[in-house]
């Protein structure tokens, strides 16, 4: 199953003394210091679950698999994620 925004929010909620508008307005708030952080192109790290980074990829060739046409594919910036030891292990049902 996939966790939702709403999912979270419901939960924070509960583990809070948070209303539910209390704890959207504290998500969203924590969505757009990730965003703005990763829009800037710095790294993000949250200690104990992993590290969000942004990479650039240059202008490549590729090709339209659906008609076999060689095109150029414009260079841009991506995000990739790394997990922590800790949230490695856990996945993985090892003791820390």
């Amino acid at each position: 199953m996939t966790i939702t925004k709403s999912n979270i929010i419901k939960s924070i909620s509960q583990n809070t003394d948070l209303d539910k508008a209390e704890s959207a307005q504290t998500f969203e708030i924590l969505l757009e210091i990730i965003k703005s952080t990763l829009e800037s192109g710095e790294d993000l790290m949250i200690s104990g679950f992993g590290k969000f980074e942004v990479k650039d990829k240059k202008q490549r060739k590729g090709r339209n698999p659906a008609t076999g046409n060689d095109l150029i594919l414009d260079a841009r910036r991506v995000v990739t994620f790394k997990c922590s030891d800790k949230l490695r292990k856990k996945l993985n049902n090892k003791a820390s």
